[in-house]
């Protein structure tokens, strides 16, 4: 039998006050793919990404990950199903260390995590826990607290929190935003070797064109809360189109 498609949404509508942030959007990302949102500010882009996390509840429509409809669940329940979010702004703890942000979220992803009895550091845990540093390149920053580290070491940490996670599929918000030119394409290269490695789907929100064309099988172009285009990275950023309404 064939696996179900990672994320599959289906004509979801959502509007604030009147004014409709996603129009009639239908999407399927597959198994393994890296699928790349682009569009303006305001165009809908993390509106969709936190329907499909929970966050909000679309006024019509369904989402299914891996086959199993998530709308209505809290975002508890969903990241269970499998689904981690990275945001834009990396979910830190600037006193604590590099460590103990992976070692927390190692033990999170383990079944007992609430019992008080638990150690967070079990010996499993230690090991995931310095190969995410090692794959990640952090192992140099383990003992350095968060708030002292270079921001595009900041975003590799909030991934490798996402992926300790063990999820099926993983949304990021704007990866690149507030990195130096010099760090993105180290810093994505490292993140799509994870994913691809771990069989890891992926949803990004980006507005580097050349990240783009680099790192994603696809491109979805959303447009005034509805989608333009998908396809291809050569052929939609090649058409005529899309780089009037976006580029």
């Amino acid at each position: 039998m064939k696996a179900a498609p990672a994320l599959e949404a289906e004509h979801l509508f959502l509007s604030f006050g009147g004014v409709q942030a996603v129009r009639d959007v239908s999407l399927t990302v597959a198994t393994g793919e890296v699928l790349a949102i682009i569009g303006q500010n305001g165009a809908g882009k993390s509106t969709f990404l936190n329907m499909c996390t929970g966050y909000l509840r679309p006024e019509r429509g369904a989402i299914r990950i891996a086959g199993c409809s998530i709308v209505g669940l809290k975002p508890r329940a969903i990241a269970r199903l499998g689904v981690a979010r990275a945001f834009q702004h990396p979910q830190i703890f600037p006193q604590r260390c590099v460590i103990d942000h992976l070692r927390f979220a190692s033990a999170a992803a383990r079944p007992g995590f609430w019992n008080p009895f638990r150690p967070l550091n079990s010996p499993q845990s230690a090991q995931d826990v310095l190969q995410l540093l090692a794959f990640f390149a952090l192992d140099k920053l383990a003992d350095q607290p968060v708030r002292g580290i270079p921001e595009g070491a900041r975003k590799l940490l909030d991934v490798a929190m996402a992926l300790a996670l063990e999820p099926k599929l993983i949304l990021l918000d704007e990866p690149t935003s507030g990195v130096s030119s010099a760090e993105k394409l180290g810093l994505m290269t490292r993140l799509v070797h994870a994913l691809r490695a771990r069989g890891v789907s992926a949803i990004f929100v980006e507005h580097d064109m050349d990240v783009v064309a680099r790192f994603a099988d696809r491109v979805a172009v959303w447009v005034e809360g509805a989608i333009f285009r998908v396809g291809s990275p050569e052929d939609v950023l090649s058409d005529p189109e899309v780089k009037e309404h976006v580029l």
